[in-house]
C-alpha cells in the first residue's frame, strides 16, 4: 500500500469540513472537529491561506472561508467532465459489485428513456434497452423521476389521463394510486418496480443529481423476480443509493454549495 502523507491528508480534511454546509470556521473549531492539536491546525491553516485554498472571513475576525482557488480548481474539473462516461463508469462499478443489471434513464414527459445499461453475468430478459422508452409510471426509474416533480406539476402531467397504460397485472393504472406511490417514494428516497413493466423482473431505483441540485437521471438495479427476497431487496436498495450518490458527486452535486462563498468573494 502506498504511503499516505499525513500533513497533506490533514489539509484535505480541513477543506472537507466545508462539505458540512459550513460557511466559515475558526482554528479552535477545526481543531475540535478533527481532534488535532491547535499548533498543527495553525500550521495547516497558514499553508492553505498562502496557497489560496482558504481566505480570511472579511466579516468575522479569526474565521476562515474557502478561497477562490477552490472555485478555480472545481471549474477546471467541471469543464472536463463527460457526464455520459461518468454514468457508464459508475453503473459498471455498481453492476460488478452486486452482479446484477444496472440501468439509467431520464424522463421525457410521461415516459422514461433508457440511456445506460450494464448487464450482469447472469442472463436477464428485459423489455428495456438503451434508447428505448417506457411509461414512467410502470418503472422504478420512472417513478423516481416523477417524484422530483411538485404535486402541481405531477397533476398537470396526468390531468388528461383517466386510466394509465397497463404493462402487467401489477402496473399502476390509477392516477390517484400513482400520486400516492410518488408520495411514499419522496419519503423513502428510492423507488421500487414490483413486476410492473416486466412480470419476471423487479427493480429498485435512486435519484442522480447534477451540479445544480436538479434530478439528472435515475439509476436502477434489476433482478429476476424469483431472486428478490426481502434480504436482497434491502441489499440492493442500499447499493443503488450508494451508487447514485457517488455518481451525483462525480457530476458535481454539492459543488456549487461548497464553493458558493468563495465564488462570491
Amino acid at each position: 500500500m502506498a504511503k499516505i502523507i499525513t500533513s497533506v491528508k490533514r489539509a484535505f480534511d480541513i477543506l472537507d469540513l466545508f462539505f458540512e454546509d459550513t460557511q466559515s470556521l475558526s482554528k479552535p473549531e477545526i481543531a475540535a472537529r478533527l481532534r488535532l492539536p491547535r499548533t498543527t491546525v495553525h500550521e495547516q491553516v497558514q499553508t492553505l491561506l498562502a496557497s489560496g485554498y482558504l481566505e480570511k472571513d472579511e466579516n468575522l475576525p479569526n474565521r476562515f472561508t474557502l478561497g477562490f482557488r477552490v472555485f478555480e480548481l472545481g471549474s477546471i474539473f467541471a469543464s472536463r467532465l463527460d457526464p455520459s462516461q461518468e454514468c457508464l463508469r459508475v453503473a459498471k462499478e455498481v453492476s460488478k459489485a452486486c452482479d446484477e443489471t444496472v440501468q439509467m434513464a431520464i424522463r421525457d414527459g410521461r415516459d422514461v428513456v433508457f440511456i445506460i445499461r450494464v448487464d450482469s453475468s447472469r442472463i436477464l430478459r428485459l423489455v428495456s434497452a438503451v434508447g428505448s422508452r417506457l411509461p414512467a409510471h410502470c418503472t422504478a426509474v420512472g417513478k423516481m423521476l416523477l417524484s422530483a416533480l411538485s404535486d402541481q406539476e405531477l397533476a398537470g402531467l396526468y390531468q388528461k389521463q383517466r386510466r394509465l397504460l397497463r404493462m402487467t397485472s401489477n402496473s399502476i393504472t390509477s392516477v390517484k394510486r400513482l400520486i400516492e406511490e410518488i408520495s411514499e417514494i419522496r419519503k423513502r428516497g428510492y423507488a421500487y418496480d414490483d413486476c410492473e413493466s416486466n412480470e419476471d423482473a423487479r427493480c429498485v431505483a435512486a435519484p442522480v443529481y447534477d451540479h445544480d441540485g436538479n434530478t439528472y437521471a435515475a439509476m436502477s438495479i434489476t433482478v429476476p423476480a424469483t431472486r428478490m427476497d426481502l434480504k436482497r431487496k434491502i441489499e440492493l436498495s442500499e447499493a443503488v443509493q450508494v451508487g447514485a450518490k457517488k455518481l451525483s458527486r462525480r457530476l458535481g452535486y454539492g459543488f456549487n454549495r461548497v464553493i458558493e462563498g468563495s465564488a462570491a468573494t
